[in-house]
């Protein structure tokens, strides 16, 4: 009983649904269920039959999340697994290529069908560096440029003060 309460307190830190949470939750939502039941027979109030209705969806709808969690971690697990199948073998393909002899008619260049049509870093850092800067700049800060002869007060008094000197 003692390491259940460790193993359930360690588990409400761990993420994702434990086995002894979930142990817990449905010992607890057992627990209510029985208490509503002794609570209509009792009293005899439709309010428990409600409540036991809606515990009752509650605690279906928590241990099918709980499984649909389950059954997607098992669908990563397997498409890691997948991919790590692939690299594999995508490695010993390339360690097989890179152990063949060139034969004296191969010339080293492919045109067609070649397995190898990536870019070199260095030419993508370059191009990427090129177009992300504006061709004028050199290092300076450039002002923005101004729609009028203004000095940058642009209160509504300054406005103000631009009209009656039209009208003097």
């Amino acid at each position: 009983m003692a390491t259940f309460i460790t193993d359930l307190f360690t588990s409400i830190f761990t993420p994702g649904p434990t086995p002894t949470l979930l142990v817990a939750t449905n010992v607890s939502f057992a627990a209510l269920q029985l208490v509503f039941l002794v609570l209509l027979i009792l009293t005899y109030s439709v309010h428990f039959v409600i409540l036991s209705t809606l515990c009752g969806g509650l605690w279906w709808s928590i241990n099918w999340f709980a499984a649909e969690l389950e059954t997607a971690k098992r669908i990563e697990r397997e498409k890691e697994k997948k991919k790590e199948g692939e690299r594999e073998a995508e490695q010993s393909d390339t360690d097989e290529r890179s152990t063949r002899e060139k034969s004296p008619e191969d010339s080293g260049a492919e045109t067609e069908g070649g397995d190898d049509d990536r870019v070199p870093a260095e030419q993508i850092r370059r191009v990427n560096t090129a177009t992300l800067q504006p061709e004028d700049a050199e290092g300076e800060i450039r002002k923005r440029r101004s729609l009028g002869s203004s000095t940058g007060d642009i209160s509504t008094d300054s406005e103000w003060d631009k009209v009656e000197q039209a009208d003097t």
